[in-house]
């Protein structure tokens, strides 16, 4: 505990790096999953509070035994600004882009028709988006700190594309088109998106530091970066794979436009290139991705359940549009607003799960899931808090958190919050958080990856 207190970054680690536990059998109807990465941010939002309220204490002014009543006026303006300035220094005044989001959700869930339902996906929902990342931002404060957690990120990353690539190779990973052969690393079937979540983080941290590395260190970090594309790939995640292009192309261009404009005519030909030729990579691949153009003209039974759903999280956004019909009743109100179309659930099957039918009980949208659940208020809340980590981070050149944070705002577009990878998401806001609001205190020392706190 005094190793954790002196530094308690290596919390924050643990809470990413506790989300590698093989999921085990799961059951989807008990209600809330509490893991062992969920207790671990527990200690870490203690850990922070504990550093939060041992600031709050400061030392009283030397002065006479009596103090004459021009003493006692120095002494109440000074003591209570240095006690500002302490705290500010342990939760900077960015931190503050967070209380919006705290506020609009407490707001939805008093207004919720019944708020004892609503309680448990309010409490997630200030874990991940507002207590865990709050909690990141006071525990990373230097160089080492960044580097504590960013190496976490990356070897959890490394971790499970180990182990989904070796799923893939061998058929015991998750089913697509009746063969197990989709990389889903530790989390299982059950939380499809898990993997590719933790992957992409490690390729974009990758990628920075690389950029900001010289010579045999980016050769490594870059081939790094480059190695994690392939479980990516295998997860057969397309929107994960669009996600981690874009989010590329933002740490490209926060790093250097002139390196960026290069790699997007680079990129231009070769993919012009594969299109008039044969093709490339296993079938599978090919029409996986193929089946990214067709989304909108000719979509697939799980692009069309998407769109169903995002209809009935409109519908129900239109019936409560100021504070939404409150958090976690998506599930309670989606028959009675989707349309007859929509799926009744989704297939999953892997060999710990065996096969199962999943009802469908978000939108798949978070922006959507926050205006249907929260209303107008949430969603202008979310959006304010990412609008304004991403100026930061643009202004300030930090290409890691511009990366990161591009990289799970167009995540959320085909993807919500839900299952144990949710939690390294919440460390990763939090990190970003800590990014651009310590610019100069959280890059790393000349020769390292200044990536991930300045760029040079």
């Amino acid at each position: 505990m005094r190793a954790l207190c002196r530094r308690p970054s290596l919390a924050a680690a643990a809470t990413v790096l506790l989300t590698c536990l093989p999921a085990g059998r799961q059951d989807p109807s008990s209600g809330v999953q509490v893991t062992a990465a969920d207790l671990a941010s527990l200690l870490l939002v203690a850990i922070a509070a504990t550093l939060v309220l041992a600031s709050r204490s400061t030392r009283p002014l030397p002065g006479p035994a009596v103090p004459s009543a021009r003493a006692l006026a120095v002494a109440s303006a000074v003591v209570p600004a240095r006690a500002l300035s302490v705290v500010s220094a342990v939760v900077p005044a960015r931190a503050l882009v967070l209380a919006p989001v705290a506020g609009a959700a407490g707001i939805a869930m008093l207004a919720s028709p019944d708020v004892l339902a609503s309680l448990p996906g309010h409490v997630r929902y200030l874990q991940v988006f507002v207590l865990v990342p709050l909690a990141v931002l006071v525990a990373v404060r230097d160089r080492t700190d960044t580097l504590i957690v960013g190496g976490a990120l990356a070897g959890a990353a490394a971790l499970q594309g180990l182990v989904g690539c070796v799923q893939a190779l061998t058929g015991t990973g998750a089913s697509y088109a009746g063969e197990r052969v989709r990389a889903v690393g530790t989390f299982g079937a059950l939380d499809v998106m898990g993997m590719a979540s933790v992957v992409s983080y490690g390729a974009i941290i990758l990628l920075a530091a690389g950029l900001a590395w010289r010579g045999g260190r980016r050769a490594a970090a870059l081939g790094a970066a480059g190695l994690l594309c392939v479980p990516l790939a295998l997860s057969l995640s397309r929107g994960a794979w669009l996600a981690l292009l874009g989010a590329s192309l933002v740490v490209l261009f926060v790093h250097s436009r002139a390196l960026a404009a290069r790699v997007i005519l680079l990129g231009a030909a070769a993919a012009t290139v594969l299109a008039l030729g044969p093709g490339a990579g296993s079938d599978l691949l090919g029409r996986r991705l193929a089946s990214i153009t067709s989304a909108v003209s000719q979509p697939d039974q799980s692009v069309s359940d998407r769109y169903s759903l995002w209809l009935t999280a409109t519908r129900i956004w239109l019936d409560h549009p100021l504070t939404g019909a409150g958090p976690r009743r998506f599930a309670e109100l989606r028959d009675a607003y989707a349309p007859i179309e929509l799926s009744s659930g989704s297939d999953t099957d892997d060999p710990v799960n065996g096969f199962r039918r999943l009802p469908l009980l978000s939108p798949h949208n978070m922006y959507l899931l926050t205006l249907s659940e929260q209303g107008l208020l949430g969603l202008a809340a979310l959006c304010a808090c990412f609008g304004s980590m991403a100026w930061w981070a643009v202004r300030a050149a930090v290409p890691a958190a511009a990366g990161l944070l591009a990289w799970q705002s167009i995540d959320f577009l085909y993807g919500d919050i839900g299952g144990p990878s949710t939690v390294v998401t919440s460390v990763v806001l939090g990190l970003v958080l800590s990014l651009v609001a310590r610019p100069s205190s959280t890059g790393w020392a000349s020769g390292a990856p200044a990536a991930l706190g300045v760029a040079r």
